[in-house]
């Protein structure tokens, strides 16, 4: 079952391509995926129940991230330059190359197309990965076709068949000149990034004529070519031909609060982002230039070759400062890398304000749901009792306090129980609920706004006579009432009346789990702890020489028997412990281990 965190941000994803990285626990990237659509795509690991590698996977997701981009082609790129910089655990066909094809345009006298299962620095030209490798495949076979350069294995004297087909320009025969081959190449690069329209045009042509003379078979074959076209060709934004290490920085502004993105490219690929979203007091302008200054100012901090900033910046004083080109893009794949940057930080920016307004519904929100069912105007504190113990023994109570929906454990407190010895509910809970409102009124401490007990009738009678009849307080007293199952009901506010029904789904009853949930565990680690020193003390005492102030030293400066035993004699007798009952101590407890 994903978190509460995790669930929030799901709510949140954008129906938009991008690249997703799932983190674990410590915040390390565990997997690095892509999608058509992160909303439908992300929302999937955790809906549904899942087998293998892909169970281990979600079990160790604690968070994620998303980058969007501006079509599923960058989204796969991006991917791939994830997964190779960060090597996720949890991805493995992609770690030593992409897994993906290639079309490659070879570095030579006379060149090839062909398919390249990775990207190396041999001069060649390399366009993708392509995730279909099918209509990878096809759209090579096509460009052969529209586009020739050489097929064959080089000058044989003769025209090679493909030459003869007019699938090679003829390097098999004739020199064939550098020009002619460049031309051809420019139309290569030209088709792959996305500049198709005469040639889909041509084939759509050829197909409806081919359906019109009932030549059904070549007109499939001729749609299956604009399919592979399709799915192959894409203006690609997030790979530039460009080597230029280059950062990129854009923000969006709203209701106060900036929200910035910092695209590092590094090979002519979108290599890191980092993100910051904070207040803003000044002029949008002036904010972000501190911002970048900043930034780069700090230690161990690379400054690119070339830096990219919004339109409204002073470029030339950045510049100076930073001392390297600062530019602002008007046009090109810079601007458009610039523009993707700005609407990932208008995404981060939309996504904090909703949490924002998710949070305030689940805390300050529910309280008052919890209010408005009690009828009281107005929940700001909030505390919460309970009551542990074995068999009437070491009984102790806890308490917790939460303000506006949220647990503050500076104010938590634990109780001994001094005047009951066996197990009595009223009794432990008036006594309880006496020194603490006692001591607040000596104190003038803040009173709650409400005080909820975790049990039935009787711990809420008892905490009302001492609340309304001893103390005079007008606090009002509700019981958290369990089900069945052991689980939230309702809330009970007088005996012997109908509970206070709570809407199951709404905000207010799942503070009131989270609260009764909370004093539970904090009670009941409260009573361990007390079993623990217990039994370590009926230990200490079976020694000759430790008395009670003795074991409570020893209790306290160590913890534990095995510390103490790990312990230096001359340790032991700094605590104002004789020699004789030092030595004591350590014969006892070095026996008891060979035991």
């Amino acid at each position: 079952m994903a978190s509460t965190h995790i669930e929030q941000k799901l709510s949140l994803l954008p129906d938009q391509p991008g690249s997703y990285q799932m983190k674990d626990i410590n915040g390390k990237i565990i997997y690095v995926g892509k999608a058509k659509n992160l909303k439908n795509r992300v929302r999937s690991y955790f809906k549904g129940e899942h087998s293998g590698k892909t169970a281990q996977l979600v079990e160790n997701i604690a968070d994620f991230d998303f980058i969007v981009t501006s079509s599923e082609k960058e989204s796969l790129l991006l991917e791939v330059t994830l997964i190779q910089k960060y090597q996720p655990y949890y991805n493995i066909r992609l770690k030593g190359g992409t897994g993906y094809p290639y079309i490659k345009v070879t570095h030579e006298r006379d060149p090839k197309i062909e398919l390249a299962n990775e990207v190396k620095k041999d001069g060649g030209l390399y366009f993708g990965p392509y995730p279909n490798v099918y209509a990878a495949q096809e759209t090579l076979h096509f460009l052969q076709k529209a586009y020739p350069l050489r097929r064959c294995n080089g000058f044989q004297g003769r025209p090679c068949l493909y030459a003869n087909m007019g699938q090679c320009l003829g390097a098999c025969y004739r020199e064939v000149p550098v020009e002619e081959y460049d031309e051809q190449i420019k139309r290569i690069q030209a088709f792959l990034n996305g500049r198709t329209k005469e040639v889909t045009q041509e084939l759509k042509a050829k197909m409806l004529l081919a359906s019109e003379e009932m030549a059904f078979e070549r007109a499939a074959d001729l749609r299956d070519q604009l399919q592979f076209i399709e799915a192959t060709v894409e203006k690609q934004k997030i790979i530039s031909n460009d080597g230029t290490p280059r950062d990129l920085i854009n923000y969006y502004v709203d209701k106060g609060w900036m929200s910035v993105q910092i695209f590092f490219i590094r090979q002519a690929r979108l290599m890191k982002r980092e993100k910051r979203v904070f207040a803003i007091v000044e002029d949008a302008a002036d904010e972000l230039t501190r911002f970048i200054l900043q930034f780069y100012q700090r230690d161990n901090s690379v400054l690119p070759k070339e830096l990219l900033v919004p339109a409204g910046l002073d470029t030339a004083n950045l510049s100076a400062v930073l001392g390297v080109p600062v530019r602002t893009p008007q046009r090109g794949e810079k601007r458009q890398l610039l523009e993707l940057a700005e609407k990932n930080a208008k995404i981060e920016l939309d996504e904090k304000f909703r949490l924002m307004e998710m949070n305030t519904k689940k805390t300050s929100g529910a309280s008052q749901e919890i209010g408005d069912a009690l009828g009281l105007t107005e929940i700001h504190r909030i505390e919460a009792f309970d009551h542990s113990h074995i068999s009437g023994q070491e009984m102790v109570s806890a308490m917790v306090v939460y303000e506006d929906g949220v647990p503050n454990k500076n104010l938590y407190r634990k109780y001994k129980t001094k005047t009951v010895e066996h197990a009595d509910e009223r009794a432990e809970t008036m006594e309880v609920i006496r020194r603490r409102y006692s001591r607040l009124l000596k104190e003038h401490g803040e009173m709650p706004d409400l005080i909820l007990m975790d049990g039935g009738d009787i711990q809420l009678n008892a905490a009302k006579e001492v609340i309304e009849d001893e103390l005079g307080l007008d606090i009002p007293v509700a019981a958290m009432v369990k089900n069945n199952y052991h689980k939230t009901a309702d809330l009970l506010v007088a005996a012997g009346e109908p509970a206070v029904a709570l809407d199951h789904k709404s905000q207010g009853f799942f503070l009131i789990q989270r609260i009764q949930e909370e004093v539970h565990r904090f009670a009941i680690t409260f009573h361990r702890q007390l079993r623990s020193k217990s039994s370590l003390g009926s230990k200490l005492d079976e020694i000759s020489g430790v008395g009670p102030k003795t074991r409570q030293k020893l209790l306290t400066t160590y913890g534990s028997l095995k510390k103490i035993n790990d312990a230096p004699l001359e340790d032991l007798q700094k605590l104002g412990i004789s020699k004789k009952v030092a030595q004591n101590i350590k014969i006892s407890l070095q026996a008891r281990d060979t035991d």
